[in-house]
């Protein structure tokens, strides 16, 4: 069993009985379907159902010469609504199974950024031609999440939160030359680091560390598309699973400049949550990509 199908509303899903009635309701009842003939005659389809505004469930499998579906695997998600970045991205096929993760660099989060790709047909139809992936690409983020908390905001000054955008400017550039190997910028970085790691040192001794940090986004146990992250609120939204009836929440995150949206079911989030506040929680990252120029 997924262990994010949680996070859009199906707590009570236990046994494989409840699975395949599941994965029958949206092979027979789809909301889309998107069909890739391989070049050997196989024929891979995604097949979604929408359960809720933006959430639903996709099926991936091949067709055979019959025309039966035989599923290879399914997962839950939220499509996202927001153009979180655009920069060039790389697919890569994971080895168990036919999914893809992408993987693109963002300078706002100083580390690879890695995703579950939610629409792997409009890749693969992309990618058929041969044609060149070094551009930049639109990317949808999202995310689900089975534990969250949320925490209060930090008190802002109007005129240190200009420095510190002007300080967060320029730590951007200094990043964006070090990857085209300027020393300068590599060393300046390295010096800049120490002095932080000075600063936080000396402050968590009297202040708690939520004070210090305001938003994180850091990688979290063994697969590379989980992450543990803090972020502000702001946007949020409350959805209902058309099936169990259960609520979820549908937050709209700003996490070190990015935006995107995370589902989490009401029953696993401690608090209440408010535009403004911060929510902090483990996520399972996933992407759009928009490869035809146009979120469809």
């Amino acid at each position: 069993m997924h262990s994010f199908l949680r996070a859009i509303g199906f707590t009570n899903m236990k046994d494989r009985l409840d699975l395949e009635r599941l994965v029958n309701l949206i092979t027979e009842q789809p909301t889309d379907k998107r069909i890739y003939t391989q070049q050997d005659g196989r024929i891979f389809a995604e097949i979604t159902k929408l359960f809720s505004k933006q959430i639903g469930v996709t099926v991936r499998g091949e067709y055979d010469s019959q025309g039966k579906f035989y599923m290879e695997h399914y997962f839950p998600y939220i499509k996202g609504s927001y153009i979180s970045t655009k920069e060039d991205v790389s697919i890569i096929k994971r080895v168990d199974t036919d999914a893809y993760t992408g993987m693109s660099d963002d300078v706002r989060l100083g580390v690879s950024l890695i995703f579950y790709l939610q629409n792997v047909v409009d890749y693969l139809n992309e990618s058929k031609d041969k044609k060149q992936f070094d551009r930049p690409f639109s990317i949808y983020l999202s995310a689900l999440s089975v534990s969250g908390k949320i925490l209060l905001p930090l008190e802002r000054d109007e005129k240190l939160a200009k420095s510190n955008t002007a300080e967060v400017q320029y730590r951007r550039q200094l990043i964006s030359e070090a990857k085209k190997g300027n020393q300068e910028a590599i060393d300046s970085l390295t010096i800049d680091d120490i002095d932080m790691y000075a600063m936080i040192s000396r402050r968590a001794k009297v202040e708690d560390i939520y004070t210090i940090v305001e938003t994180s986004f850091t990688p979290y146990g063994s697969e590379s598309d989980n992450y543990t992250i803090l972020g502000t609120i702001i946007d949020l939204d409350v959805l209902k699973n058309e099936i169990t009836e259960e609520e979820m929440y549908n937050l709209s995150i700003s996490c070190n400049d990015v935006i995107f949206q995370v589902i989490i079911n009401k029953s696993d989030l401690y608090g209440e949550p408010l535009v403004g506040r911060r929510f902090k929680g483990n996520i399972w990252l996933q992407g759009y990509v928009d490869f035809l120029g146009s979120n469809v």
